[in-house]
């Protein structure tokens, strides 16, 4: 075999075996970001070490290591796992053309839903906010405003088309996202609505208020959302 026949043959063999180890890198980290965001719900960032994350993740400290360099860097890459999801969600069920409080409907839905469906990871994002510092804190910043000027031009149109100026667009943008980011400190699955329900009337509030959200027939309000059934709101794929 001549020496480029040696190459190539070692070439292809490294390559068969980069996607399984690449998978299993991911798959592993993915486990270590699920648990350390339960643990981080549960105790708290500032009161968790990375000693609790390897007894429930029952790998050794080296091994926990070689997936991050500090338990900061845990949390960024939960909350930056986040935010890249949510965006990515919301690049699936946005349909430019539609009107734009169907599109505030549909921002709504994602983000309900995602969250509903990732309590732990909900409650790290809203209490441990200002827990990251420096580079990290940065590229979480660049994230999140991203994610918040989607809904703030949304309303923004909204007030543009129905003349609705009156009503502060920070006030308006934070309130809904006040009302959706604190459901982890109340909500009760077993005592509850179910989550269609619960997006539902929780809309119908932010939309119409309460003393006219129950009767509230709008056209575009009832009809059935199309895009959110086809997207997935599992945040850790393949893990248990």
């Amino acid at each position: 075999m001549t020496p480029w026949g040696r190459f190539a043959t070692i070439i292809r063999f490294m390559s068969n075996r980069l996607e399984p180890a690449t998978r299993h890198y991911d798959e592993k980290l993915q486990q270590i970001l699920k648990t350390s965001a339960k643990i981080f719900a549960e105790k708290g960032f500032h009161h968790t070490s990375v000693r609790d994350i390897s007894r429930a993740t029952k790998m050794s400290l080296s091994g926990l290591y070689y997936y991050f360099t500090t338990k900061e860097e845990l949390l960024f890459l939960i909350q930056e796992r986040c935010f890249v999801t949510l965006l990515q969600h919301w690049e699936q069920v946005n349909l430019p053309d539609l009107d734009a409080r169907v599109r505030i409907r549909a921002f709504a839905e994602n983000h309900l839903g995602f969250f509903l469906h990732n309590m732990p990871e909900m409650k790290v994002m809203a209490h441990e906010d200002e827990s990251l510092t420096g580079e990290f804190d940065d590229k979480i910043l660049v994230l999140k405003r991203r994610y918040v000027k989607v809904i703030m031009d949304l309303i923004s149109q909204l007030q543009d088309q129905e003349s609705g100026k009156g009503i502060d667009l920070r006030l308006a943008t934070f309130s809904l996202f006040g009302m959706m980011n604190w459901i982890y400190t109340w909500y009760q699955p077993k005592r509850d609505l179910p989550i269609p329900q619960l997006i539902d009337q929780m809309l119908r509030l932010y939309f119409f208020g309460l003393l006219k959200a129950a009767n509230s027939e709008e056209r575009w309000f009832t009809a059935r959302s199309t895009a959110n059934h086809k997207v997935g709101f599992s945040l850790w794929q393949n893990i248990p």
